[in-house]
């Protein structure tokens, strides 16, 4: 099985205007959360998680994550589509624990 990385950056906003401001600035809101950490609203390049998602392998993948430098290990939980485009809108990812 092979090892994915993904970057992303923290955001502090919220809301679906928010989410709409970053899917205009090329950019897919995502959410972290699990292993008994709190949640964290994260964003990350659309075309890095579109090459991603090429890979049938990434959907059940550990990930390492990176977050404004803080790697964790993820897994993709849940992927939202856009309708008509097909294109991805929102990631949620699951922390793996030890």
């Amino acid at each position: 099985m092979s090892q994915f990385t993904l970057n992303a950056t923290k955001r502090d906003l919220q809301g679906k205007g928010a989410s709409r401001r970053l899917r205009h600035s090329d950019q897919v809101p995502a959410v972290v959360y699990g292993a008994g950490k709190e949640p964290q609203s994260i964003s990350v390049a659309f075309k890095d998680l579109v090459k991603l998602l090429e890979s049938t392998e990434f959907y059940t993948a550990q990930v390492s994550l990176s977050i404004d430098g803080t790697v964790e290990t993820v897994q993709l939980k849940a992927l939202q589509r856009h309708p008509s485009k097909n294109s991805p809108m929102h990631a949620d990812f699951l922390r793996v624990g030890a």
